[in-house]
């Protein structure tokens, strides 16, 4: 599952975002790269950058397959032993509520990019205007848990409210995170306070992760039909 929405004229508003957001990289700048359908056209559109214009930056990417596309364009690639700081991270979002509360996680990469936003001094979203609401929960709410205590967690999460479902790949079997986890994909309840949430879900033994990104978000760059908008948190 890659972030929500598509169709030809989603991309191009993504495009339009993501082009928007290429005017934040200096040369020199240690860069996070997100991961997902918006993600994927940011990396694209600075990878010509490096490869066909000299900018110099390096990178640390939020999943395996961002990294891979990084390196097809020669974007070069360190890790957190070498630099634990970021200077600007660029991801997509699912959902985007006011105060820029985020849901992600729906290509399956929430807990290396959550990882990769809070090292970074400046965590930027990129999106189009669908996925903004003024409540989070009409997506899922991706949760990352240990493979032994899936039925265990899938439990306290009934009792919160949500309908928790096993994330599968297209063959029907189970999605696999690359750190070796399952999903649950949890749906059915509307978010009042996402703070009151979060702390519900980080006391779950075997929650590893949440798709819940709350005040981590600097800027979101939005496209809509006629324009690009900026929200601040």
């Amino acid at each position: 599952m890659a972030e929500s929405g598509t169709g030809g004229n989603q991309v191009g508003l993504k495009l339009h975002a993501a082009q928007r957001a290429l005017g934040l990289v200096e040369s020199g700048m240690t860069v996070g790269l997100g991961s997902g359908s918006t993600a994927t056209l940011w990396i694209k559109l600075l990878g010509e950058q490096v490869r066909n214009h000299g900018l110099k930056i390096c990178a640390i990417a939020s999943s395996e397959d961002s990294e891979r596309l990084g390196r097809s364009y020669g974007i070069p690639f360190v890790t957190f032993e070498e630099c634990q700081s970021l200077d600007l991270t660029v991801d997509g979002a699912d959902e985007i509520a006011p105060k820029l509360a985020l849901i992600k996680g729906g290509g399956g990469k929430l807990l290396r990019e959550k990882i990769v936003a809070s090292a970074s001094k400046r965590f930027v979203i990129v999106a189009d205007e669908s996925k903004v609401v003024e409540k989070l929960g009409r997506f899922p709410l991706p949760v990352e848990v240990i493979r032994m205590a899936c039925p265990l967690v899938s439990g306290s999460l009934r009792e919160l409210g949500f309908t928790p479902t096993i994330r599968v790949n297209p063959d029907g079997s189970n999605y696999i995170t690359d750190e070796g986890n399952f999903i649950l994909d949890c749906s059915g309840l509307l978010i009042e306070d996402p703070y009151a949430l979060a702390r519900e879900l980080d006391s779950i033994v075997g929650v590893v992760e949440h798709g819940l990104f709350l005040d981590m978000a600097n800027l979101a760059v939005i496209a809509g039909k006629h324009e690009v908008v900026e929200r601040t948190s």
